[in-house]
């Protein structure tokens, strides 16, 4: 491998994992303003959570990920999208690692590349 294609599938996994990331935190904020209101369960917190996560990462990647190799960046991006989120949401509200976090870092990164591959055929990229 070249170092150029090294550094294009880097930029474009932390591309998508910064959109992702901030995807994230915009619609959790606006689902705070929903759980003040509505004060659901926590299972419907979390399921929620989830599934914005889900949806950035699939996003982010479908946007910013292109050429080969996509499903590898788009893994890539969604591992490290879950990292970020965990990280920026734990210096906010306080860190609570669950085992379910095992659980998620492998959903976001299917999900991620499952995105990628997703664009790539979109764009008509084979």
């Amino acid at each position: 491998m070249e170092d150029g294609f090294l550094r294009r599938a880097a930029a474009e996994a932390i591309k998508a994992a910064f959109f992702c990331t901030a995807f994230c935190l915009l619609a959790e904020a606006l689902f705070a303003v929903f759980i003040r209101a509505y004060a659901p369960s926590y299972a419907v917190v979390s399921a929620v959570n989830w599934g914005i996560k889900c949806l950035g990462a699939s996003v982010g990647s479908l946007i910013f990920v292109r050429g080969d190799r996509a499903f590898f960046k788009g893994l890539a991006a969604g591992a490290v999208a879950c990292f970020a989120t965990m990280l920026i949401f734990g210096a906010v509200g306080g860190f609570h690692l669950t085992p379910l976090f095992l659980l998620e870092v492998p959903l976001m990164a299917a999900v991620g590349g499952a995105g990628a591959v997703i664009g790539r055929f979109l764009r008509k990229e084979r």
